[in-house]
């Protein structure tokens, strides 16, 4: 399961691009993983999006992930769900949909990370990791000491997520993370490809830096 460049739609942020749009331009620019996060849509309109997003992240042999809805994602075909920590309790994810469907979980502490692992997360998610304007609910910034302390505590890989930059990335990877989780860094960029393709490389070189 290669999570390294972990990449987020947000139309609200693409410059009018759809979810879809923005999933095939990064998955173009080498996007591991593209998780649909979209609050406002009804269910109808969103397992048709996550269809569309299906397809493509087969065809590209990318990872798809939807946010919260565990239904929307059996219903599509996603490779997996991603869990708040307000959302659908984990354990009773696990009983409707067994491995290998993947199962994500945000995390904010190195306690709540080690009780997600032992609950059967397949990875844990980080942040915010620096302080973030993408998403309204993100809470106050952990820093990179956090991102190690999450990393020392499970053995399932480490999602960093927040004000990732082009700047901060191979910090955030040399503090041990396993991959990134990236919105703005990608989506509102004027060429995605070139941004994912970016990012995607210094994630790359920091990891063979410390392998």
């Amino acid at each position: 399961m290669r999570l390294d460049l972990y990449v987020i739609t947000d139309e609200h942020l693409s410059g009018g691009l759809s979810h879809t749009g923005i999933a095939r331009q990064a998955v173009q620019g080498g996007a591991d993983v593209i998780q649909l996060r979209e609050k406002g849509l009804t269910g109808k309109e969103l397992t048709r999006i996550a269809e569309e997003i299906s397809s493509i992240t087969r065809h590209a042999g990318a990872l798809f992930i939807m946010n919260d809805r565990l239904d929307i994602a059996l219903a599509s075909g996603a490779d997996g769900v991603h869990l708040g920590q307000d959302d659908l309790p984990l354990t009773a994810a696990r009983r409707i949909a067994p491995r290998p469907f993947i199962i994500g979980v945000s995390v904010g502490t190195a306690a709540e990370a080690a009780r997600a692992e032992a609950d059967g997360a397949d990875y844990v998610a980080v942040g915010p990791v620096f302080p973030t304007g993408s998403k309204d609910d993100a809470g106050p910034a952990t820093g990179t000491g956090m991102v190690a302390a999450v990393r020392a505590a499970v053995t399932v890989p480490v999602i960093a997520i927040g004000g990732i930059t082009t700047r901060n990335a191979g910090e955030i990877i040399h503090a041990g993370a396993d991959g990134l989780a990236v919105i703005s860094a990608v989506v509102s960029h004027d060429d995605i490809p070139a941004a994912a393709r970016t990012l995607a490389a210094i994630i790359r070189a920091e990891k063979e830096k410390n392998p």
